[in-house]
């Protein structure tokens, strides 16, 4: 048994019918369909906290992908991700019915304002008792950024200095409007808060201006476990400043060693640990009693993946139209400003020679796959640790049947190799996480924690 830190472990969902591996749902045994069902939902949170799995990791979208040949028609024809519900409304149901299980929602910069977000947040976080975290996006859809008024998508490296100004008003909010120990409750003497200790938080900004204080009081974690998906440069650079997990989607161990290193490498010029960052590689498995089995379940899943589904939203997420390009064509020669981590994951895995739309089409189909014995598949999951990586993203092609199996047959080895926990640590989803409940000093969401008592002082005085 190896003596490294065992692996933590995602199911990686959204609430909708087709997320990743587009045309899976159409498998006899697949209940995605049944998205809209609040029961589906808890009856899948139960089988992963029996699982000791960390986190429900729920993905979201606040608009369409970018068109394909032409127009939006292929998304609703084949349900790319919509229709799509609100993960967050689930969040309260899931965690009355589990005890331990960690719950990430994915909340755009764009859909909420912070202060109602830090609101809401705060409230699921006393609601779970410390369980809520937060997947950090920009959203990458021209259609997400005219639902919400704004003429066309703001470039990719401007998204992300809004996300800056956004994720220091939550901040703001989270760890320094309220100090420790003001909320008193006191029958005998009628006070029920130290107004000394509670602040407003006067924040002007480019994008917010925000008066505070916080309406809600601090919850056991304070500030959510704060999760990033961003790889591209400039989204590597937030990871550093901000993520406490980031989920990544390398195309095998070695590109994930360099990738973690280098996020690492840049936390620590920012003035944190770099081991405060975790990473989560997402990939999916087929797993069989042999690995003639594996195979052949493997073949038989491909024989319901739509490829022009799962090229639809790779191109999507790119920012541009696919359909209309021949297979042959360099990706490097359309330029997007949409997402550039799967540029960069591209050419990650296709190091020899410039990608092209062929490559991106095959690629995608089985991106991230691992098939094998739950034998197999520890070999292969104790490369992945060894390379760096903390945590597996578990990638669905059947909800409950992939995490079932998974459970029910790769966790057991896992367990006995040590790379999985056997039982959860108790606390808070930081805790299980870190082993501490609250953000460490070095995160700069800390530089908050006792900052507005002077900023009061100075809007109070005549």
């Amino acid at each position: 048994m190896s003596d490294a830190k065992p692996l933590n472990f995602a199911a990686f969902v959204m609430n909708t019918t087709s997320h990743i591996l587009h045309g899976a749902w159409r498998a006899p045994e697949a209940r995605q369909t049944d998205f809209n069902s609040l029961t589906h939902w808890i009856e899948l949170a139960k089988t992963l906290e029996q699982a000791r799995f960390d986190f429900i990791f729920f993905a979201d979208v606040v608009g369409l992908y970018d068109d394909y040949q032409g127009d939006w028609k292929k998304f609703v024809d084949s349900g790319l991700q919509i229709p799509s519900n609100d993960p967050l409304v689930l969040a309260s149901a899931l965690a009355s019915h589990t005890e331990h299980l960690g719950i990430a929602i994915t909340s755009s910069i764009l859909q909420e304002h912070p202060f109602d977000f830090a609101r809401k947040i705060s409230t699921l976080d006393h609601a779970t008792g410390g369980r809520v975290a937060w997947n950090i996006v920009t959203s990458l859809s021209s259609n997400a950024w005219r639902n919400f008024g704004c003429d066309a998508i703001t470039a990719h490296d401007d998204r992300y200095a809004w996300a800056e100004e956004y994720v220091d008003v939550v901040y703001k909010l989270w760890e320094g409007s309220w100090d420790d120990g003001a909320l008193i409750q006191d029958k005998e003497s009628g006070i029920h808060a130290d107004f000394d200790r509670v602040h407003k938080i006067h924040h002007v900004g480019a994008h917010y201006r925000v008066e505070g204080p916080h309406l809600v009081a601090p919850s056991p974690q304070r500030t959510p476990v704060l999760f990033q998906a961003g790889s591209s440069p400039t989204g590597r650079r937030f990871a550093a400043r901000n993520a406490e997990a980031q989920f990544i989607v390398s195309p095998n161990p070695a590109a994930a060693q360099a990738l973690t290193a280098d996020t690492r490498r840049l936390a620590a010029e920012a003035g944190r640990d770099p081991s405060d960052i975790q990473f989560f590689q997402g990939l999916s498995f087929v797993i069989g009693s042999t690995e003639e089995e594996a195979k052949r379940k493997a073949r038989e899943l491909d024989d319901y993946i739509d490829p022009s589904t799962i090229i639809a939203h790779s191109a999507g997420g790119l920012g541009f139209d696919l359909g209309f390009y021949d297979l042959d064509t360099p990706i490097g020669e359309i330029k997007t400003q949409g997402t550039q981590s799967t540029l960069l994951w591209l050419r990650e895995a296709v190091p020899d020679r410039e990608p092209t739309v062929r490559d991106l089409a095959e690629l995608r189909s089985r991106s991230g796959r691992v098939v094998g014995t739950p034998e197999q598949i520890a070999d292969r999951l104790e490369q992945w640790r060894d390379a760096g990586v903390d945590g597996i993203n578990v990638i669905n092609a059947t909800i409950p049947d992939s995490y079932v199996d998974f459970a029910e047959h790769v966790l057991p080895v896992l367990r006995d190799r040590g790379l999985a926990k056997r039982d959860y640590e108790p606390g808070t989803a930081r805790f299980k996480l870190s082993g501490r409940d609250r953000l460490p000093e070095s995160h700069p969401a800390a530089q908050y924690r006792g900052a507005f008592a002077e900023v009061a002082a100075a809007h109070a005085a005549p």
